[in-house]
């Protein structure tokens, strides 16, 4: 651990990350601690702010290139030149030898390549934080692509998980901290991330939203071969489409930008509440658009290796919430927050509710250009902080595809409503979820196992009455042995003070002729403290 936080800190000072800080916008302190840092000693060298953050990233490992990654969607919170240059992490990473891919490759499919493929590609397609990929084919002559993990990169990926958990555990001791939850999102992500590392895991997602996409024109998702998928290796069908940050080639095929980013909101929708399964590593790496209906685009999606799903729960509050902030209806996402146990149960309604309004009125009835997300989310966690909300674990994964659809509509077509897009398809998802439809979608999948349980009913019905029967039985069984007990007590204090007053009695008979004499010579105020003290000895 120590040594990995030692490499963190030597890339940070050999690639001088801190001059990427904008010291003018520090506190005092943190200013003159900037100025006087022995980092200043040390060359920038001859590389470009945003090359030297993404050979810091590649050179930290899959985590930080993720993280870039992510980075890379959101143009509006960064520089265009650093923003060009986190690009490249999205397919760009530097690649292992070509023969070391192929050894890996032979050794998970246990046998010679040739015998696997009729042809491969020595040189990867692309290359990513986790995998690369190869152009190969089949001996029917299909064109596919094969997907390899990177050798050791468990190791490396475990170091840095710890590192997060260290972080997490020291920010969980301060108590603003607290309701960030920072152990569970990291257990969360440890466990998300380290899915990617298993292609079975990854194959089975895609097959899966394949199946959820069949024949749409929304989303395609290339088909696997399960033959000679493994572990570490996948094979899977090679597609052709356009990458979905090639701004220049999506125009000059005459793709309809609007309508391909309404279509990337509806997809994401469809995937969170009709089929409670998304893709949710949606940075444009992973996105490809067909040209065959540039009118009628068709987005192309791989790299299924994160999904997301929510409870029944979460996926009602969600949308009810959505459906209300879209209404502008800021009481009900308050009461809708303090019932699903967001936020404490004294929180008031109408307090909490103008806190949001504050924050989220302005941004409203207005395209994406004209959104400042960056203020709203900083708003909304001020908000949160205030209130004493606590972080959802389960819904950090959700955030995150949302982001980076955000990033993509905003650069596919600025002017995108994405709330007058969102708003029909939620009320329409609403009205069916809890409309007659619901009811009897709901009671169509449920009906085999009623009618299964219908003919034990009145069996489970004695039991549980003969349940409820031993249950009152024990209880009065319990009641009648607690009274017995306080009676036995009761009666064995009266025979104690019974015994103590025939003791202290014969004690004064056998005494009686000193303590006579006694008395005679004791002045009266001796006397009544005695006869005091022997009532309340006789008492006790």
């Amino acid at each position: 651990m120590n040594l990995r936080l030692f490499r963190i800190a030597w890339v940070i000072a050999r690639f001088r990350l801190d001059t990427l800080i904008p010291a003018e916008r520090l506190p005092g302190i943190l200013r003159v601690a900037m100025k006087l840092s022995p980092l200043r000693l040390l060359p920038t060298g001859p590389h470009t702010r945003g090359k030297r953050l993404r050979l810091a990233l590649e050179a930290l490992g899959p985590i930080f290139v993720k993280f870039g990654q992510m980075l890379s969607t959101r143009r509006d919170l960064l520089p265009p030149d650093i923003a060009d240059e986190l690009k490249r992490l999205q397919d760009q990473v530097p690649p292992f030898p070509g023969e070391q891919a192929r050894a890996l490759v032979e050794e998970e499919l246990g046998m010679d390549i040739d015998t696997a493929f009729a042809e491969f590609t020595r040189e990867p397609l692309a290359s990513a934080s986790i995998a690369q990929v190869h152009g190969a084919r089949l001996h029917s002559g299909e064109d596919v692509v094969v997907k390899i993990i990177r050798p050791n990169i468990d190791g490396v990926m475990r170091k840095d998980i710890g590192l997060l958990y260290t972080f997490a555990r020291l920010l969980k001791r301060v108590p603003e901290a607290k309701r960030l939850r920072p152990v569970e999102v990291v257990a969360d992500y440890e466990s998300t991330l380290f899915d990617e590392l298993d292609l079975h895991k990854e194959a089975a997602n895609t097959s899966q939203l394949k199946r959820n996409f069949r024949d749409s024109p929304l989303l395609y998702v290339p088909a696997i071969h399960w033959s000679l998928t493994r572990k570490q290796v996948m094979v899977q069908e090679r597609i052709h489409g356009i990458p979905v940050a090639d701004m220049d080639a999506l125009q000059a095929a005459g793709i309809d930008l609007r309508r391909l980013a309404e279509r990337g909101v509806e997809i994401f929708f469809t995937q969170v509440f009709r089929d409670n399964f998304f893709h949710a590593d949606m940075h444009p790496g992973n996105i490809f658009v067909s040209a065959d209906n540039p009118h009628d685009p068709q987005y192309i999606a791989i790299d299924c290796g994160i999904v997301g799903s929510l409870t029944r729960e979460d996926q009602d509050y969600l949308a009810r919430n959505l459906l209300a902030f879209f209404r502008q209806d800021y009481y009900e996402v308050a009461v809708l927050h303090i019932e699903s146990g967001w936020v404490g149960e004294d929180t008031r309604a109408n307090e909490f509710a103008a806190a949001i309004r504050a924050v989220c009125e302005p941004i409203l009835e207005k395209p994406l250009k004209d959104i400042s997300f960056g203020q709203v989310l900083l708003g909304l966690f001020q908000t949160a902080r205030r209130f004493n909300m606590e972080v959802q674990p389960q819904l950090v994964l959700l955030q995150k595809t949302l982001l980076n659809i955000e990033g993509l509509g905003r650069q596919l077509y600025p002017d995108l409503d994405l709330w007058s897009t969102a708003k029909p398809y939620l009320e329409q998802w609403m009205k069916e979820r809890a409309g007659p439809r619901g009811f009897w979608d709901a009671l169509t999948k449920h009906a085999p196992e009623l009618s299964r349980q219908l003919p034990e009913l009145p069996v489970l019905a004695h039991q549980a009455l003969a349940r409820s029967e031993d249950s009152h039985r024990q209880q009065r069984q319990q009641t009648e042995a607690l009274n017995a007990l306080q009676r036995r007590w009761h009666s064995t204090g009266t025979r104690a003070r019974r015994l103590r007053l025939g003791a202290l009695l014969i004690a004064v008979a056998l005494a009686w002729q000193p303590l006579w004499e006694w008395a005679h010579t004791q002045p009266w105020p001796v006397l009544v403290a005695a006869t005091l003290g022997l009532a309340l000895i006789a008492w006790r």
